[in-house]
């Protein structure tokens, strides 16, 4: 039997080599992988020309993921650089790298990006449109566009973020309920200047049908973006925001009848208080469709380390049902993140990923947790650092302090709780 994507094979009863690499790091059997993905509670973007590929599953019932975004821009425009923090996001266990490069030589940096990486690959179209034509905005026609998606699937991209919800009626909508930070999304902010300075609906909108077929022949997984998702706190949730999620649930039952595996992008800055009803909503008007969260961030206040506040939110989006978590820098806001801004990012994404797991009861979750608190309570070091999620930072600042007795730290020395309950209850002296 042939198929065209996962859904499709899935739709038909098989199990995928793809499948099997989900099923095999989930601890799931590869059938049930199969029905989430037949389903469209699961995606595996897995473009059929990314050869380095090792698939991973997003999705209800797995193991929260987490993006790194990277790429090079106008005022940064070093390749390798970029390469190297590709390198350093895959020895980090990034689960998936979007290259957002928007300026010079894209196809060059994302074909070196593909062949490396084994972890999925995505882009967002629209940011390549401007420079690879070299055209002022309002001079792209409307399928040089998707002239765009289709290179891009070509060379082998597993996901693509594509604003199609925000369309004509869309557009008077935003008109009618203004909001403090207009629209903060860079790929929404491009589509709707070039809709009023042409007078045209969305090009990706308009032309889904033709996106889907691009997606189908190379099995690539849509990434509906977000266009409207609130940049600050007063924004969030507003009608704007949940029109446009009305709208994207419209479109991905359009694309699960053409057998195209989605994801649904979300907010964005937004009060804990209202994270995990945002998560329900999206889940409820999309149909189950995995969510991606870019935080949320939940204070505006906090330029230098909005990794901590998208890690915040982000724990509380996974724990509610988010399943992908798009990782934030210190730097967000601010700059390109340097490659010491991207570990600061990735590391408080990892966190917040399996905070969420954990809440969630994922199989295994917990277990990790236990098997640390043992080490701790033997005071075993080596153990410890082996199953920190940084281990190479925990044993510096192991070496960076010593104590004088080993068995414990520079932090309470010989007056160490796990030290005297352990002499304690094995009958000894203690201090």
């Amino acid at each position: 039997m042939t198929y065209t994507t996962q859904m499709d094979a899935a739709r038909q009863g098989l199990i995928t080599r793809e499948m099997e690499q989900v099923a095999a790091k989930e601890g799931i059997v590869a059938a049930t992988i199969r029905d989430w993905v037949a389903a469209g509670r699961v995606a595996i973007p897995a473009n059929k020309r990314h050869r380095s590929l090792d698939a991973c599953g997003i999705g209800t019932g797995l193991r929260t993921k987490i993006n790194v975004n990277l790429g090079i821009s106008k005022d940064c425009y070093d390749i390798e650089q970029e390469m190297a923090k590709v390198r350093r996001a895959l020895e980090l266990r990034a689960d998936a790298i979007m290259d957002l490069s928007s300026f010079g030589k894209t196809a060059e940096f994302r074909a070196g990006l593909l062949a490396l990486s084994p972890a999925a690959v995505g882009t967002v179209p629209i940011y390549d449109a401007i420079g690879f034509y070299d055209k002022e905005l309002q001079e792209i026609r409307a399928e040089e566009f998707l002239e765009v998606v289709e290179r891009h699937a070509a060379d082998g991209v597993d996901f693509m973020t594509i604003h199609a919800g925000l369309n004509r009626d869309m557009v008077e909508k935003f008109k009618r309920n203004p909001r403090l930070t207009h629209i903060v999304s860079r790929g929404g902010s491009l589509l709707y200047a070039w809709m009023e300075l042409n007078g045209s609906e969305n090009p990706f909108y308009e032309h889904f049908d033709k996106i889907l077929e691009i997606c189908r022949e190379y099995d690539v997984t849509l990434s509906l973006g977000d266009a409207l998702r609130p940049g600050c706190i007063q924004d969030a949730t507003d009608a704007c925001q949940i029109q446009e999620l009305i709208t994207l649930g419209e479109l991905t039952r359009r694309a699960w009848e053409r057998n195209v595996q989605v994801m649904i992008e979300g907010p964005g800055h937004m009060k804990i208080d209202e994270i995990a009803a945002n998560v329900t909503l999206q889940k409820r008007l999309c149909h189950g469709a995995p969510f991606y969260v870019l935080g949320p961030l939940v204070t505006d206040v906090a330029p230098g380390y909005d990794h901590i506040t998208s890690a915040i939110g982000g724990a509380i989006a996974a724990a509610a049902g988010a399943d992908f978590l798009c990782y934030v820098t210190p730097a967000e806001h601010l700059r390109l993140p340097t490659l010491a801004d991207m570990e600061e990012g990735i590391m408080a994404s990892r966190i917040a990923a399996h905070a969420g797991d954990l809440a969630k009861g994922l199989p295994g979750a917990a277990e990790w947790d236990r098997r640390m608190s043992q080490a701790r309570v033997a005071l075993d070091w080596e153990s410890m650092f082996d199953l920190a999620l940084d281990p190479a930072k925990a044993r510096r600042y192991r070496e960076e302090s010593r104590p004088e007795h080993e068995d414990s730290c520079t932090m309470c020395g010989k007056i160490c709780a796990m030290r005297t309950m352990n002499q304690l209850l094995k009958g000894g002296a203690t201090l």
